[in-house]
């Protein structure tokens, strides 16, 4: 997706029949053209319904990857190779070509051929084992750690620097990520702090993880939350001074001693007022203090939509691409279809609409 968003020419190729975007029955103010703009994760790439069972499937997928800068496939290692479609085969062909490869285990190891999801990497990667509060169980951080930071985005990294290194050597090459290791990746200042001692293993008891009264969320009077990451002694003064709290009664900010004390203090004071009152209180403070949206309301805050952070397409709000680029700015987001035309896909590659056609006739192509 994120390729796509800054400007890739990306086709999906999907087992026919599956891995498409569903159409919604209850929704059909969509049209004849089936746009599925809540599937957010497949915009602007439109998707192929390909058989690879079947040597025409196979010769299609290489014939397009000889046309192609970038191949990404996700299967368990192996799988590819059996289809024909493994590295040595496609780059055989074309040498330029950058193959990614992502994994949840990686290409090697004992685990390599298990199943296994984002929270199973996290697991293994000594991350999940930090992320809680005291005296509670391991929180799962939705899947956006290991399946999209240390996962996707780790992926998209590799291939955005083979390509660059490309431009000097003049050679393709393959680009291995893994889940797992992309969530480790991501923990690399805190393996330091761990192994300096100044990491706990003891979860919500640290500096960031809750363990800290001025890095922590509180519930207002109207049950909803801020957030306050007042680290730096002149954010936490700022905080102090907003809440109206005599900074002499509560001491150092650094005495764990006196961390109780100061978070029952917070406690408190957040109780007496509405998120948003607190909000309003902290807008033109340094104190670093924000109010908890959640995905209704992210997109209407006032900072989102000077920066058009967000995006409405076809009534759905959505993250905007980014990074932002000075001269080459990304195009227009189109959302997922249910059923992207074949036909038009794939004649923007180069393939002939009569083989096309016979592909479907024959049931290659779905």
């Amino acid at each position: 997706m994120m390729l796509a968003d800054l400007g890739a020419d990306v086709v999906r190729i999907a087992r026919p029949g599956t891995g498409l975007v569903v159409p919604d029955p209850d929704r059909p103010d969509l049209g004849e053209t089936q746009r599925n703009p809540w599937d957010v994760l497949h915009r602007n790439r439109p998707a192929v319904g390909v058989d690879l069972r079947r040597p025409e499937g196979v010769d299609l997928v290489l014939d397009l990857a000889d046309r192609a800068d970038v191949l990404v496939e996700g299967f368990r290692p192996g799988v590819a190779e059996r289809f024909g479609l493994g590295p040595d085969v496609v780059r055989g062909r074309n040498p330029r070509l950058v193959y990614g490869r992502m994994t949840g285990w990686g290409r090697e190891g004992p685990l390599a051929e298990r199943a296994g999801h984002d929270l199973d990497y996290l697991a293994l990667a000594g991350v999940l084992a930090h992320l809680g509060r005291a005296d509670q169980p391991p929180t799962p951080p939705l899947n956006v750690v290991a399946d999209f930071g240390g996962g996707g985005m780790l992926l998209a990294v590799g291939v955005l620097a083979a390509l660059v290194e490309r431009a000097s050597s003049g050679e393709g090459q393959v680009v291995d990520a893994a889940m797992v290791d992309g969530s480790a990746l991501l923990m690399a200042p805190l393996f330091g702090a761990w192994a300096s001692g100044f990491w706990s293993a003891e979860r919500g008891t640290n500096l960031l993880d809750s363990g800290a009264p001025f890095y922590d969320c509180y519930r207002c009077a109207d049950d909803g939350w801020v957030a306050v990451a007042a680290i730096e002694a002149p954010f936490f003064a700022a905080l102090l001074d907003g809440l109206g709290l005599d900074p002499d009664q509560l001491g150092d900010q650094h005495d764990r001693s006196r961390w109780p004390e100061l978070r029952a203090a917070l406690v408190e004071r957040f109780s007496t007022r509405s998120r948003d009152e607190w909000a309003a209180v902290f807008v033109d403070r340094d104190a670093c203090v924000a109010p908890v949206l959640d995905m209704g309301e992210a997109p209407e805050h006032p900072h989102a939509v000077a920066r058009g952070a967000f995006v409405d397409v076809d009534g759905v709000h959505q993250p905007a691409p980014a990074p932002r680029f000075g001269r080459t700015p990304p195009g227009p987001v189109e959302p997922a279809c249910a059923a992207d035309d074949p036909v038009a896909v794939l004649g923007d590659w180069g393939v002939e609409v009569d083989r096309v056609e016979d592909l479907v006739a024959d049931g290659v192509l779905g």
